[in-house]
């Protein structure tokens, strides 16, 4: 039974309050025994407020008891509750007063003010204010209503898990101001430290004695890697990226996160990185074929984590049919406390190949000769000599009196044709490039100091030294060659049919240089970009350390863009259901290349049109070798399946009639072109080694194609 005696009024509770019967006034001289009648409902408190009929119904509406019902301190106790659930007040109490049909129920309520404004308890918390006008902007000016404030929050909540905050809470209202200001509290998650540890294959951190599994790897190799510190906010996002990072080393098979909560300062965790580091060391093999060495098998040892410090050692060893290459590379891919994460490579190599550049796949090639002779211009009498000489295989040196031989028809013709021409000892072997040397480069990228940005721009610093010696096929230096060589026996070329295979007519040539290159990227995937551009111009510039030594500039430029596109719709990713992601790499790629050299250009380092990776309806350097060159591609890539695209492409490229000033113009000799196109199509299939090119490509649109095999795409 509920005795309403003398008593004080309840103070109101916020959001709901405390328990419902204090809120219950027993100050009235009345008696309520198990259930009383209710002859009235009154809502009090509301007096000359602006949203006085909403607020009155919301109460009426939240209370059960009616007029002409009885209740009981049980059911008030719950109308008191779904009062404060409405939202809209900070106080409600109850006052039964006796009157001479029943009792009379006063609800007496405190409307909560019109609110004005929200702020935040932290003033440097991450959320915009610009945010939280924008979300609260229909409230404004409005009776504070809870259960709206409670929504809001969650939108706001929404935005810190969107940006990655993820351990972001956002509470209150801590306080309301009698003039509408609403304070909320937000605690952003805070990182207090990383801990690195090294676990097995069965994923423990300690071995079977119960002591720490270490690891091979430095830890500072795991944590700086980290992007995330101490002291930082936590976000997932952040943190996503520095595990593709920590898989991007090659080092680990797998990474394990762990978040510890710290209970004394609540906000704050621990981020825990658990490791398993996989072999780093490999050693791998192979045969293929190619056109400068023929048919070749290759060898390569591979070590990329070098004492733990995730440096990069490598020897490569190729023997092939024409040709050999052997080199010994190392890398530090992040020089270690450097912001920028600049890298450092250092290569020495022995490599011997024959040059696409003195050799047509149809119209012959550039041949070594022992030696030869070219006469007097104003006399024909030693060359006709040195010719009769030979037909009696005799010695060049024998001093001949020319007018008293007498010669037969074939001699005769013999003066006729090669009197005054060039006399050489056929050998007929192709030209073989030895280049025995080493160089350096300092990668830089632009990050502005901070080594987990991304790169856009990037400047390449190198030194360079070799050795190149021009010989024939059993290691013997040749200074010259003869084109179109024709091995029937033939001993005699016009002048300008022989040429000198390096600089200065030397079997060697030192070359000593650096190197600067700047790079642009912004392609969304390296491997198989959709969008973006790759811009990159470079300069290399030798300078004379000898007679034998050229002095020469050769510049570059190459600009790629992507456009992406939806034509086809072969695969399904790229037709996907209302709610799916896309999925379809396609794409209208745009390639233009060009280049130049200045000065003493040798002639093995003239540019070379054709090819699977320059005009594919060609063969490696069939279409032009040139001191300048500029060269265009339009490619349309799209998927079939998932591992199988397909391509339609147009090449073209010209030397822009440089190929007369390469030194011996040996493209000219060789019947290169200069200039031609191709239009072709293919099939890419994605490979663990990356894409496999089939294409099939024609020359200037005359019947001739060219079918090539390619590993990786052409740009």
């Amino acid at each position: 039974m509920l005795v309403l005696g003398a008593g004080a009024p309840v103070q109101a509770q916020p959001k709901g309050g405390g328990p419902a019967s204090d809120q219950i006034d027993s100050s009235s001289p009345a008696a309520i025994e198990a259930k009383v009648l209710i002859s009235e409902v009154s809502v009090v408190g509301l007096e000359d407020h602006p949203d006085k009929e909403r607020l009155e119904r919301a109460v009426y509406d939240s209370v059960t008891v009616r007029p002409g019902t009885s209740t009981s301190r049980s059911s008030l106790k719950t109308d008191i509750a779904a009062v404060y659930a409405t939202g809209w007040f900070s106080d409600v109490r109850i006052q039964p007063q006796d009157g001479p049909l029943g009792v009379k129920l006063v609800v007496n309520v405190t409307p909560n003010p019109v609110l004005k404004e929200v702020v935040l308890t932290n003033p440097k918390a991450l959320l915009p204010k610009a945010l939280i006008s924008e979300v609260f902007a229909s409230d404004y000016g409005r009776t504070l209503n809870l259960k709206s404030l409670d929504r809001r929050m969650v939108e706001l909540q929404k935005w810190y898990s969107e940006q990655g905050y993820s351990l972001a809470r956002i509470s209150g209202p801590t306080r309301v101001s009698p003039e509408g200001v609403v304070e909320l509290a937000v605690r952003e998650g805070t990182v207090e430290a990383i801990e690195v540890q090294f676990l097995n294959a069965n994923g423990d951190a300690t071995d079977e004695k119960g002591k720490p599994i270490k690891g091979k790897s430095k830890p500072w190799v795991v944590s700086r890697e980290i992007s995330l510190r101490p002291g930082k906010l936590f976000n997932r996002r952040q943190l996503e990226g520095d595990i593709k990072r920590l898989y991007g080393t090659g080092l680990f098979s797998d990474v394990k996160v762990t978040l510890k909560p710290n209970p004394s300062k609540p906000g704050e965790v621990s981020i825990v990185l658990g490791v398993t580091e996989q072999s780093t060391g490999s050693l791998s093999g192979g045969v293929g074929y190619s056109q400068n060495q023929g048919l070749f098998g290759q060898i390569q040892l591979q070590e990329n984590n070098l004492w733990g410090n995730a440096w990069n050692m490598g020897l490569n060893f190729t023997y092939g049919q024409y040709g050999a290459l052997a080199d010994l590379n190392f890398e530090i891919p992040w020089l270690k406390d450097d912001p920028n994460r600049s890298s450092l490579r250092i290569k020495g190599f022995l490599s011997r190949e024959i040059p696409q550049v003195f050799q047509s796949q149809n119209d012959g090639a550039v041949r070594t000769i022992s030696s030869f002779y070219q006469p007097p211009a104003n006399s024909v009498n030693l060359a006709q000599a040195i010719y009769y000489n030979r037909l009696l295989k005799r010695p060049d040196n024998v001093v001949l009196d020319v007018e008293n031989i007498q010669f037969d028809s074939a001699a005769a013709a013999g003066f006729a044709v090669y009197g005054g021409s060039s006399l050489y000892e056929a050998e007929g072997d192709l030209v073989r490039v030895q280049r025995t040397g080493a160089n350096i480069q300092y990668v830089r990228p632009l990050r502005g100091g901070d080594p987990y940005k991304r790169n856009i721009w990037t400047m390449v610093f190198g030194l360079s030294g070799q050795e190149v010696t021009a010989m024939n096929g059993f290691s013997t230096q040749r200074k010259y060659g003869a084109a179109p060589f024709t091995n029937n026996g033939d001993a005699f070329a016009d002048t300008d049919e022989i040429i000198c295979l390096a600089y200065n007519c030397s079997s060697k040539n030192q070359l000593v240089g650096g190197r600067f290159a700047l790079s642009y990227n912004t392609l969304n995937d390296n491997k198989n970009p959709r969008s973006g551009t790759f811009f990159n111009a470079s300069s290399e510039q030798y300078l004379s350390v000898g007679e034998n030594s050229p002095t020469f500039n050769r510049q570059r430029v190459s600009a790629t863009h992507f456009i992406p596109v939806n034509f086809l719709k072969l695969y399904k990713g790229c037709r996907p259901k209302k709610g799916e992601p896309e999925d379809c790499s396609q794409s209208i790629a745009l390639q233009l290349t060009g280049g130049n050299v200045t000065g003493s250009l040798p002639p093995y380092e003239a540019f070379c049109l054709g090819g699977s990776n320059s005009v594919r309806g060609y063969y490696d350097c069939d279409l032009g070798v040139g001191r300048s060159y500029i060269e265009g591609t339009i490619e349309y890539r799209f998927p079939i399946f998932k591992i199988i695209s397909g391509e339609f492409f147009i090449d073209a490229g010209s030397t822009l009639g440089s190929q007369n000033q390469v030194p011996g113009n040996p493209g000219g000799l060789l019947l290169k072109t200069g200039q031609g196109f191709s239009i072709g199509t293919g099939v890419i299939v994605t490979t663990p080694v990356g894409p496999l090119r089939l294409e099939v490509a024609s020359q200037d649109l005359t019947g001739n194609w060219r079918f090539n095999v390619g590993v990786g795409f052409k740009f």
